[in-house]
């Protein structure tokens, strides 16, 4: 597929002005482009760093039809936004990377579904559509599994583990909300993702395989190289393979990936955007995953591959960890250290995050870990 190729002066609009859309943003600045940004919250990180910003809820009709004229191209930097809405404005304006991936992807269901036609590796699923599918996932499944609302919900929101019969209540409850799946709760030996670009003329980047911990359903800290076998990287790729043949993408996205105590991988999820695990690729690469984002959108060509240039250890930061460790920044000039700019700090909030580039991963994750170990869970 071909898009338009922007010149250096071109403005970028993107929809949602959180901590991607901000770090986009600067992506897009210094390769010469103007961003204008939509989002309801007028205190929003991105809005400080746009040349214009709209303050207008995301289903506004008027006001996206007010950034498309604004806009040589539009993105988005989050996949809860209505499929139809982004239907229509792609049928109007550049929108390079269409609706497809918003459509399939912001409902669980589907997504489990389109990766099973893709003959991908997933745990197993069964679909709760009322809450007596339940008995369904019990015969089929087994416990232990994890319930998830087919819509909406991130960082571990919108779920249940459901270890035995006395949690089925508490599922009949999210059941009886909204629909939901039923997933095999696997027993994890490591969780890693690999992000991905894809660009004009079929180009696709790819980065090095992130190795993440989560917290609560947090990402913790993300890990660059993974510490697995090289065949896991290529057996990563060739899952990816498979999804974009499924799916239209354009631009940055992520695919989360389990293995299991018997080294088997599976899929997990699809972020369409870029993705928090690839942060580390600021520092650590000679493109991060936001430059070739908008590399792609604005129908640059990619690089042909991402050079790692040193080990990394990204970990994020949360409002408990802001409230723990701030006053330690300045002794720590190997760490960059990344504020996003939220007004609200909360304990469980994505306030920032830092990278850390070392020869010796093992060494300093532990010199971390303690400098988190202070974090009340």
């Amino acid at each position: 597929m071909n898009f338009n190729k922007l010149k250096f002066g071109s403005t970028i609009g993107i929809i949602g002005g959180g901590q991607l859309g901000k770090m986009m943003a600067q992506s897009a600045q210094k390769m010469g482009y103007k961003v204008i940004v939509l989002d309801p919250d007028n205190s929003c990180p991105c809005q400080h760093v746009a040349h214009e910003f709209i303050n207008a809820d995301y289903d506004n009709q008027e006001a996206l039809e007010q950034l498309g004229e604004l806009s040589d191209v539009i993105t988005y930097e989050f996949e809860n936004i209505s499929a139809n809405q982004l239907k229509t404005l792609v049928s109007k304006y550049n929108i390079p990377q269409g609706y497809q991936a918003i459509q399939l992807l912001q409902d669980r269901l589907t997504e489990k579904q389109t990766l099973q036609e893709a003959d991908c590796k997933i745990a197993s699923f069964v679909q709760l559509s009322e809450p007596d599918d339940l008995n369904i996932a019990i015969e089929t499944i087994g416990y232990p599994f994890i319930v998830k609302t087919r819509f909406g919900g991130y960082d571990g929101k919108g779920q249940i583990l459901v270890k035995s019969i006395s949690d089925i209540d508490e599922a009949k409850a999210l059941v009886e909300k909204q629909e939901c799946v039923a997933e095999q709760y696997l027993q994890l030996e490591k969780e890693v993702s690999l992000t991905v670009t894809i660009g004009s003329d079929n180009q696709i980047t790819y980065f090095p395989l992130q190795e993440n911990e989560h917290q609560n359903q947090i990402l913790f800290k993300t890990i660059v190289p993974a510490r697995t076998e090289h065949e896991k990287e290529a057996e990563a790729r060739n899952e990816v393979d498979k999804i974009i043949k499924k799916i239209h993408f354009v631009g940055t996205f992520t695919v989360e990936f389990f293995i299991d105590g018997e080294n088997r991988l599976y899929v997990n999820e699809i972020a369409p955007r870029p993705h928090n695990s690839g942060h580390y690729s600021i520092e650590a690469c000679d493109f991060s995953q936001f430059d070739t984002h908008i590399l792609a959108i604005t129908g640059q060509k990619l690089p042909p591959q991402i050079e790692l240039l040193k080990p990394a250890i990204m970990m994020n930061l949360l409002g408990k960890d802001l409230d723990l460790l701030e006053d330690q920044f300045s002794n720590h000039a190997e760490w960059h250290v990344h504020i996003y700019g939220k007004t609200s700090r909360k304990p469980n909030r994505k306030m920032g995050h830092l990278t850390v580039l070392t020869t010796d991963i093992n060494r300093y994750e532990q010199m971390l870990l303690d400098k988190f170990e202070g974090r009340s869970e």
